[in-house]
């Protein structure tokens, strides 16, 4: 298989290979996004910096299985075990209105209503509730408000 040629921040981690499924090489995926569409029949993604067909896709217990090209068994699938998948950092989904990737956010300028200057944004931190900004020393929740 080709190797990729993109530098290492032109790829986004979509998703991480938990284990290995079933007998004929199927792993399963832990999301690390909630565009899932990424994940689909013939869609090719990066795998240990070599490009890989998904040729099945499905679900099982808040995973997905997928069987990728070149990995035929369960032996090859579990040694798969905690690698990424990526795609090219230039494949970003639409987005609706007021919606944002939490990765443009970062090194953006924080001001309050008053117009005080807090900082850059260093950091989003995801939460069950809402994504948090760490602005210096200062947290920010990521709402609307």
């Amino acid at each position: 298989m080709p190797t990729n040629n993109l530098p290492s921040n032109d790829w986004l981690r979509i998703g991480q290979i938990v284990g290995g499924f079933g007998l004929k090489g199927q792993v399963k995926v832990k999301p690390l996004t909630e565009f899932l569409d990424r994940f689909r029949k013939g869609g090719r993604l990066r795998l240990n910096d070599d490009w890989v067909t998904i040729e099945s896709i499905s679900e099982h217990k808040n995973h997905l299985l997928l069987k990728l090209s070149g990995v035929e068994d369960l032996s090859a699938a579990e040694k798969l075990q905690w690698a990424f998948l990526e795609c090219p950092a230039t494949q970003k989904p639409k987005l609706e209105k007021d919606e944002y990737f939490t990765s443009d956010l970062v090194g953006l300028t924080v001001f309050t209503q008053d117009g005080e200057n807090l900082g850059a944004v260093n950091e989003v931190l995801p939460s069950p509730a809402h994504d948090v900004l760490v602005v210096g020393e200062v947290m920010i929740p990521a709402v609307r408000q």
